[in-house]
């Protein structure tokens, strides 16, 4: 994220030689192998310090977009994207729910107001459904009144 900043200010400088120790470090840590992390810990690392490594090497920076209902979440910077999977971490499989909701988080992300919902409340599906059920046995009941009239 500070190499991120850096270059976003468009100095022009470079980091220097302390560049080359942290290019080393990093290179060191994307092909990490030890065995006192899990293999889950280990390929995680790996595939972070290797997109961190591309964004120095490459200048190319991170891009993902996340959906959530009909909207999208576009991560197209390092610290934005800490932002979200910190809040991520925190809210679990909720996180989709606050985006949509939640306007503390959608003023963060900078996604404006949370968006009027057309789907029907709990209730007047239910409703919807116990009618449908309702015309369903009527339909059914006249179609067999109907089937014992036709053999005779």
């Amino acid at each position: 994220m500070l190499y991120e900043a850096r270059t976003d200010e468009g100095d022009g400088e470079s980091f220097g030689k302390k560049e080359e120790e942290m290019m080393e470090t990093l290179q060191q840590l994307a092909t990490d192998g030890s065995k006192h992390r899990s293999k889950k810990d280990r390929k995680q690392q790996r595939s972070s310090f290797r997109d961190v490594l591309r964004t120095i090497e490459e200048g190319e920076s991170v891009y993902e977009t996340h959906r959530f209902g009909v909207e999208t979440l576009e991560i197209d910077s390092w610290a934005k994207r800490r932002q979200f999977f910190a809040f991520k971490d925190v809210l679990g499989s909720g996180i989709n729910v606050h985006l949509k909701e939640n306007e503390m988080l959608r003023d963060i992300f900078k996604l404006g107001r949370p968006r009027i919902s057309s789907c029907a409340s709990r209730e007047e599906r239910r409703e919807q459904r116990h009618h449908n059920a309702v015309c369903a046995k009527a339909r059914r009941i006249d179609r067999q009144k109907h089937r014992d009239k036709r053999t005779t």
